[in-house]
C-alpha cells in the first residue's frame, strides 16, 4: 500500500454515483442506501483520505480530498454527499463541473459553523469543545458527536448503536485526521460560491437536525438555480439511516432523472 491510497467499493451496475460520508465515518455508513439502489446504479461507496481504510501522506483539505476523487473517477458521475460529505462533493462540483452530472447535498451545509451573518449551523463554542476534547479523549469525543447526529431523532439511541458499530469497521481513524477534518468543518465556508453550481441538486435534510439546521438546507434552496429540498419529519442530521425508505425513493427518483 502506498501512503496515499483511495479506498472505494463498488456495488451495482448501471449509472455510476459516487457516495461521500461524513467526517469521522467511513464508508460503510451507505450500506444500506447503496443495497436499495443497486439494481438501477453502480454505487461507489469512499473512504474519504484519512478515513476509513483510506491513507493521506498530507494534511487533509478540502482541494486535497477533491484532487483524490477526480482522479480516481474519469467519466462524469452523480454524487451524494452527507455533512462533510457535502461540501467535499461541493467543492468538486465548483471545481470541475463538467464531471458532476447531479449533486445530493444530505444534511450538509455551505458553512458548518455559526458567523455573525450565519446562524443555522454549529456554536463556535461546540466546535472548539469538540477540538479540545479530541487529543484528550478522541474516543469518547466521537460517541458525543454521534449522540449529537441523532439527537432530537426518531429512535435515537437504535441510530446511535449503528453508527457506533459502523465507526471502527474499516479501521480506526488516526488523531491527526479527526483533528485536520474537524478543522475543515471549522474553516469551510462554500456560501459566496455555491450559487455558481450548474448541475441538478437535491437537498435531503432532517428537521430536527442540531448539527445542520434545516435553516441551511432552505437557504440552499433558495440560493441554488436548480435545487429541490426534502425535508424528512423527524429526523435528525441521518435521515438515510433513521427514514430509508423515504430517503431511497427520493434518491431514485432524482438519480434516475439525472441520467
Amino acid at each position: 500500500m502506498t501512503s496515499n491510497f483511495l479506498h472505494i467499493e463498488s456495488i451495482g451496475r448501471g449509472p455510476d454515483v459516487v457516495l461521500l460520508h461524513g467526517w469521522a465515518m467511513n464508508s460503510t455508513v451507505w450500506r444500506a442506501v447503496a443495497d436499495a439502489l443497486s439494481d438501477d446504479f453502480c454505487l461507489h461507496l469512499v473512504d474519504l483520505p484519512g478515513h476509513g481504510k483510506s491513507t493521506s501522506s498530507e494534511p487533509l483539505s478540502l482541494e486535497q480530498m477533491v484532487h483524490a476523487l477526480d482522479a480516481a473517477f474519469f467519466r462524469p458521475v452523480q454524487v451524494v454527499g452527507w455533512s462533510l460529505g457535502g461540501a467535499v462533493a461541493s467543492r468538486w462540483a465548483l471545481l470541475q463541473a463538467e464531471k458532476i452530472r447531479s449533486l445530493t447535498l444530505v444534511s450538509s451545509t455551505p458553512c458548518f459553523m455559526q458567523r455573525e451573518d450565519w446562524q443555522p449551523a454549529m456554536a463556535p463554542a461546540t466546535m472548539s469543545q469538540f477540538a479540545a476534547s479530541l487529543a484528550a479523549d478522541w474516543q469518547g469525543t466521537l460517541k458525543r458527536f454521534i449522540s449529537l447526529q441523532v439527537q432530537g431523532g426518531a429512535e435515537a439511541r437504535a441510530l446511535a448503536k449503528t453508527l457506533s458499530q459502523e465507526l471502527f469497521l474499516h479501521g480506526e481513524p488516526s488523531l491527526a485526521a479527526l483533528q485536520e477534518g474537524l478543522a475543515i468543518l471549522r474553516d469551510t465556508d462554500l456560501r459566496e460560491q455555491i450559487n455558481q453550481l450548474t448541475c441538478p441538486v437535491l437537498l435531503q435534510f432532517g428537521n430536527r437536525d442540531t448539527l445542520t439546521p434545516l435553516g441551511a438546507g432552505e437557504w440552499l434552496a433558495r440560493a441554488l438555480p436548480h435545487a429541490e429540498l426534502i425535508v424528512h419529519s423527524g429526523a435528525a442530521h441521518v435521515p438515510f439511516a433513521s427514514h430509508l425508505d423515504d430517503f431511497i425513493a427520493a434518491q431514485r427518483r432524482f438519480l434516475l432523472d439525472g441520467m
